[in-house]
């Protein structure tokens, strides 16, 4: 006698199914100051003193740092919040917010 499946008419490939993940990118500029980046990062990451400054560090050293990885509309929020920041009051010179883009996590 076969022991009956614990959820019945579910298949062990829907099971193995994973979700597709994506990373927020933040790009540089030279319109933003490290405390913006710091302050925003703080604000809608909910970061650390610590973990900002580190981003905001690679950020200006590599022109790129990865924010988040997660779900796709995650992701796309998220893009969304950096974008609709605002720009650094401390530079005469920035008139919108840092720009960011959502990349699919390579498998």
């Amino acid at each position: 006698m076969t022991k009956p499946a614990a959820f019945p008419g579910t298949d062990v490939s829907e099971q193995d199914r994973t979700v597709p993940l994506y990373q927020v990118v933040l790009l540089d500029d030279n319109d933003h100051t490290y405390d913006y980046v710091i302050e925003m990062l703080q604000r809608l990451f909910i970061f650390s003193l610590e973990q900002a400054w580190q981003h905001t560090e690679e950020v200006d050293r590599t022109g790129r740092t990865v924010l988040i990885v997660c779900e796709l509309g995650e992701a796309e929020f998220a893009r969304d919040q950096i974008h609709a920041f605002g720009p650094d009051w401390r530079l005469a010179r920035s008139k919108g917010s840092m720009s960011a883009v959502v990349e699919p996590v390579a498998s």
